[in-house]
């Protein structure tokens, strides 16, 4: 059930708006979210100008009138109850994922915390889909859940000094996927060799806000020899999906 006040529009700076479906994390705000920005694209708006999705939210960057672009954007919201409207189309991943040891260093305290053994967690992480939620902080790096609450883990109190490119980590009941060797507070259970982030490429930025993406584990032998076959990706694989 969401909020009374939601949804709302909001100005942001002096040439955006935000269109914000709930003020916490919440499933069916991302689908609504994620729902009404391909809708935006699809019929634009006059006055309009680019729009992002995050994770509870749409940013609607304004180039004309803003009175009258918040207008028509209330109209729309008005139109339909967002929170219930099927997902466009996207993409499955199939992303191989190394998982523990020196792929992995957090994940037996990641598995504590959750209240498992690292045996059932990876049997258990690498079974889930999940849908990437929104892209951010680093070009291309996906925020991905909402797996269950048993991984509501909490973030580190400290910093580990650096993941390397393709960890995938895991807080908050979400997965990050990182692009690029960094800095976290999130702890990394497994390592992979997708690029999020391929600036040489045409689309450097291969995962879209709403695909959904399954991490199988495989052996630390099997995926380099997979990342061999299929360099662009890492081994991944991928299909659209209704």
């Amino acid at each position: 059930m969401p909020a009374p006040d939601f949804p709302r529009i909001e100005p942001l700076g002096e040439a955006a708006l935000l269109v914000r479906f709930a003020d916490r994390l919440d499933e069916a705000a991302n689908r609504a979210g994620l729902a009404f920005r391909a809708a935006l694209e699809v019929d634009t708006v006059a006055g309009a100008g680019e729009t992002a999705a995050s994770l509870g939210s749409v940013l609607v960057a304004v180039e004309g009138d803003a009175e009258a672009v918040e207008d028509t954007l209330r109209r729309r919201l008005a139109a339909r109850d967002w929170r219930a409207a099927p997902l466009p189309p996207r993409r499955l991943w199939e992303i191989p994922c190394a998982y523990g040891g020196d792929h992995g260093p957090q994940l037996e305290e990641t598995a504590r915390l959750a209240g498992t053994t690292p045996e059932a967690a990876v049997a258990e992480l690498s079974a889930a889909r999940v849908r990437v939620l929104a892209l951010g902080f680093a070009p291309g790096m996906p925020y991905c859940g909402i797996l269950p609450t048993r991984w509501d883990v909490p973030r580190q109190t400290g910093l580990t000094p650096k993941v390397p490119e393709g960890a995938l980590v895991l807080a908050v009941r979400q997965f990050v996927l990182f692009g690029t060797s960094a800095p976290t507070g999130w702890r990394q259970v497994g390592l992979t060799r997708f690029g999020c982030f391929r600036p040489d490429q045409a689309r450097p930025i291969a995962l879209r806000p709403g695909d959904e993406v399954r991490f199988p584990a495989v052996s630390p032998a099997e995926l380099e020899d997979r990342a061999g076959e299929s360099p662009e990706f890492g081994g991944a694989t991928w299909r659209e999906i209704a």
